[in-house]
């Protein structure tokens, strides 16, 4: 069987190992890992089955269940795939040609003023208030606008620091950041599950976490129980920032 072996064999064969250990590394610490095992060991079992001991009944009862199965996975690997493609469709070169294609030639865009934010997540650092703010960029977050209420205001450290006191109604819930405008408030993000978390972040950090995963998005965290900042950004956490770093991780953007 090694006889015809070639150069295109052996970049098909370098091309899977690679697919496998992305798809392994982007599961890798959630509960899927199990059956994404269990599936490599179907697949290699369907092969020596089917292949080698040229088993036509059993072969085909397996192909029956492999064809089937696809429908499976994309049930079982829903979020993954997301997650998947969304970083696929997110990789530097491809958000560079999606933007040229995209753009308002006639406009000019320009870099919002972070200013006003990062002093508000100051003042709230030092008072140890909690906070949950998320900057949206090329990813639409409708989903997540939809799940609190719209305010539609200009930023202003003032009305973040109202929004976000202990005795408001919308200070459990998420700020979304869109266009140079407090888009909403109190929504609600996907938690992330991830295990590779340090235990001791609490619920805020896992959903800056989760809407980092799906969407390019900035997500700051501020505190309650340290008054430390947080932000997390394409599944990244950046852990106690001062002033300075937290506004040149915004504007890198």
């Amino acid at each position: 069987m090694f006889i015809d072996f070639g150069i295109k064999d052996f970049i098909d064969i370098l091309l899977v190992a690679f697919l496998l250990y992305y798809i392994y590394k982007l599961i890798k610490g959630s509960s899927s890992i199990n059956v994404f095992v269990g599936i490599l060991i179907f697949v290699l079992f369907r092969l020596v089955i089917s292949q080698m001991l040229e088993m036509r009944l059993l072969g085909s009862i397996l192909d029956t269940l492999y064809n089937v199965g696809a429908i499976v996975l994309v049930v079982l690997f829903q979020d993954e795939i997301r997650r998947f493609l969304f970083t696929l469709g997110t990789h530097r070169q491809v958000s560079v040609l999606i933007r040229f294609f995209t753009r308002n030639k006639q406009e000019k865009k320009e870099n919002p003023e972070f200013l006003p934010l990062v002093m508000a997540c100051i003042s709230m650092a030092k008072q140890k208030v909690g906070a949950l703010i998320v900057i949206e960029h090329n990813v639409p977050l409708d989903e997540v606008v939809r799940t609190g209420e719209i305010l539609d205001a200009n930023i202003s450290q003032r009305l973040i620091e109202n929004i976000f006191f202990k005795n408001s109604p919308l200070h459990d819930g998420a700020m979304v950041i869109r266009k140079r405008k407090i888009k909403a408030a109190g929504c609600i993000l996907p938690v992330s599950h991830d295990l590779n978390i340090p235990k001791e972040l609490g619920l805020r950090h896992r959903a800056a976490m989760g809407i980092s995963q799906e969407s390019d998005a900035h997500a700051i965290i501020v505190s309650e129980e340290t008054g430390a900042i947080s932000v997390a950004y394409k599944g990244e956490f950046y852990l106690r920032l001062n002033a300075e770093e937290l506004e040149s991780l915004l504007n890198k953007e």
